[in-house]
């Protein structure tokens, strides 16, 4: 596994396993939405300050987002989608 595939399957395991959207991740984080799905997906490159931001958002250790899985982990689920509330005629 390549490091940039690494760091995001921990941005995304870490972020699950808190129960972080990422809408509200991303406004941890100050950064878009969009970009957070992107990291993730690993089509995108963090610079390292936005890794320290990240690692303060998550609240562990930069050293964690490069932490490689253990033999037969699974890979990070995905939180459910919420439903927005319904209309009050």
């Amino acid at each position: 596994m390549n490091v940039q595939a690494l760091v995001a399957r921990n941005i995304r395991r870490l972020r699950v396993a808190k129960e972080i959207s990422q809408d509200a991740f991303a406004a941890d984080t100050g950064i878009d939405r969009a970009y957070v799905s992107r990291l993730e997906s690993g089509s995108e490159n963090p610079g390292i300050l936005l890794l320290e931001r990240i690692a303060v958002a998550l609240e562990v250790e930069v050293g964690e987002l490069f932490r490689k899985p253990e033999p037969g982990e699974k890979e990070p689920m995905t939180l459910r989608s919420g439903r927005k509330p319904g209309r009050v005629g």
